[in-house]
């Protein structure tokens, strides 16, 4: 019975133990109920996550302390002793500086402890010296220049399949033209390009046409839903009829814009009165380069140049996304960015000149004024892909053998065959830098190779933009070696009437069938 009554009692004191220990303050409460405790500490822990956030962050700021304490203690009990060597060293010297110092303690307040105040005072001045650092040697960014998009202002000539054509012109008048030359544009630009810097009085001089158009879907162009090179080059034929050139005409091409040049000497060659081409670019993937020129054009180029024309040829739905982050941003960039290309430094030189950069810039803004990355894409796909032609085939040899019977026949094998052409037989000019890292010279020398006739002049010291962009003399030179000597324009006739007059301020439709349809009138020519 005794025993029943000391293991009743020691629970007794066991529960009165447990009950006082848990009333103890100890900052966190406890239920000794299972199902009603249980659902209050959930609903406590659902709404008021904010103390046990707080509480976290008190219990890191004390563990903190704590650990700066420890720190202190180790300075002073391993480095701040007498017999530590770095306070042999070095106090002697301090206390020296400090003696010297002293008298800066009178300047202070008189209830203010010099130690803490001189300790913060060197703290700020570190911090605000290694932000001085950091806002010295940090490169400083450029503004970035937003796009502005001018009023409409092409003149258009309205294609046979319904699409409007933007188009520019400069130098004389169609009736008083010598020379008509007509300029597709390159990669990210448009008609107002021309040849940049290109003087009218030059123009006047040889009494030069000319004509500059936005290719489909570019500038103030309309796309065409199913582009090629061939299409390209009926573009070129019916802009020609539409703007009465009359004579055959010169077609120029610059850069990776020479695509439409070699395709209108393989289309239209009969209109065609010669080519002229700067840097002409041809397709890198072209299976009749041979390994030391294909060697040569992809070592010149950069990583990312590469890259593009690798997804150009294989994944061209990626590109969009690029294009889309680059010069179709809104922004003006560098071109050197959004071409994926290196300069050298002639044409660094030229390129970071302020005309250059004010014509560069009004120039992407025509370019990508309908913001759409298909035109783009489009131009891309066509400079890696099957062009539908060769290169080579332009003026083609042909042998003929006139065989007629056998003892013909016998005869032909010891007589010397008759070599004819046939294609394009016109002249074809090609200027090339020898520094040209964005369109290598072994392109221009492989143009050579399979089109014999082609006339190749080598820039020694000229590299991409240093001889066609800005440079007066160059286009001199230029229009020297093609038209000879300057004759100027032709009689002006009286009974000549063009088929399209424009001022170049106000919108206008030229349309075939012989009438030209102004914004304020209607002229049946």
């Amino acid at each position: 019975m005794s025993k029943v009554n000391e293991s009743s009692a020691w629970r007794g004191d066991f529960t009165g133990l447990r009950d006082e220990d848990l009333r103890k303050p100890n900052g966190y409460s406890y239920s000794s109920s299972a199902h009603g405790g249980g659902a209050a500490a959930a609903a406590g822990n659902g709404g008021d996550w904010r103390f046990h956030a707080v509480e976290f962050a008190k219990g890191a700021a004390e563990m903190s302390v704590e650990f700066g304490k420890g720190v202190r203690d180790v300075v002073k009990q391993s480095i701040l002793r007498e017999d530590s060597v770095i306070l042999r060293k070095f106090k002697g010297p301090c206390v020296k500086i400090l003696g010297k110092l002293r008298f800066l303690n009178e300047y202070l307040p008189e209830d203010r402890d010099p130690v803490h105040v001189w300790t913060v005072f060197a703290c700020v001045w570190v911090f605000a010296f290694a932000a001085l650092i950091v806002n010295i040697t940090q490169t400083t960014t450029p503004l970035v220049k937003k796009m502005k998009m001018d009023p409409t202002s092409a003149s258009l000539v309205l294609l046979p399949d319904g699409r409007r054509l933007a188009y520019q012109e400069q130098g004389v008048p169609a009736n008083q033209a010598r020379y008509s030359m007509i300029f597709p544009h390159s990669f990210l630009s448009s008609r107002l390009a021309g040849i940049p810097g290109l003087k009218g009085d030059l123009l006047q001089e040889f009494g030069v046409r000319l004509v500059t158009y936005d290719l489909p879907g570019f500038g103030q162009s309309d796309p065409h839903p199913d582009r090629n090179l061939e299409s390209s080059a009926l573009d070129m034929l019916h802009l020609s009829y539409a703007l009465n050139v009359s004579d055959k005409f010169w077609v120029v091409g610059y850069s990776d814009g020479s695509k439409h040049a070699f395709a209108a000497l393989n289309y239209i060659p009969d209109r065609l009165a010669g080519a002229i081409m700067v840097a002409p670019m041809v397709n890198p993937y072209e299976p009749r380069l041979n390994k030391e020129e294909r060697r040569r054009i992809w070592g010149k180029w950069t990583l990312k140049k590469k890259l593009m024309y690798f997804l150009a040829r294989k994944f061209p739905k990626l590109l969009p996304y690029y294009y889309r982050r680059s010069f179709l941003s809104g922004n003006h960039g560098q071109i050197e960015k959004w071409l994926s290309i290196s300069l050298g430094k002639r044409d660094r030189a030229v390129i970071e000149g302020r005309v250059f950069e004010e014509f560069w810039q009004r120039n992407v803004e025509e370019s990508v004024r309908q913001a759409n990355p298909k035109p783009f894409v489009e131009e891309a796909v066509l400079q890696v892909s099957n062009w539908g032609f060769a290169i080579s085939d332009l003026n083609l040899q042909n042998n003929k053998r006139k065989c007629k019977g056998v003892l013909a026949w016998l005869k032909s094998l010891y007589r010397p065959s008759e070599k004819s052409l046939s294609g394009f037989l016109g002249p074809i000019h090609i200027w090339q830098g020898a520094e040209d890292n964005v369109v290598p010279p072994s392109m221009s020398e492989f143009v050579n190779r399979v089109v014999p006739d082609s006339m190749l002049h080598k820039l020694p010291y000229e590299g991409h933009f240093s001889y066609f962009y800005l440079c007066e003399e160059c286009h001199r030179q230029i229009f020297t070696v093609v038209y000879g000597n300057p004759q100027g324009p032709l009689a002006l006739k009286e009974d000549y009437r063009t088929a399209v007059e424009g001022d170049g301020e106000e919108n206008t439709e030229a349309i075939f069938g012989g009438i030209a349809i102004d914004k304020d009138n209607m002229i049946d020519s």
